[in-house]
């Protein structure tokens, strides 16, 4: 679903102020891995992912298949911090 500036405006102000809940370090993005980023996301709807690859290019095919693979949508990414926002269809927490 693509997102008006101004959703996406307010999205990231919804965001500034949040941690990373899930951090990938050396092992990558694994299924134990998705599994935390999927229950995260159904939970809480918008979160920060650190990615704690060295390489700008596997940072971007992290984030890519992180993306990809539990159908979120990318609102911000700065350095190793992604801001993911996906829209949990039983209890809408985020009025946009």
């Amino acid at each position: 679903m693509p997102f008006s500036e101004n959703q996406k405006r307010q999205l990231r102000k919804l965001g500034h102020d949040l941690k990373p809940v899930v951090i990938i370090g050396s092992n990558g993005f694994t299924d134990a891995v998705n599994e935390e980023i999927a229950l995260a996301l159904d939970h809480h709807e918008l979160i920060k992912v650190r990615v704690n690859a060295a390489d700008r290019e596997l940072r971007n095919k992290m984030i890519k298949e992180i993306c990809n693979r539990n159908q979120a949508e990318l609102i911000q990414r700065i350095g190793h911090i992604a801001l993911l926002f996906r829209r949990n269809k039983e209890k809408p927490r985020i009025e946009l």
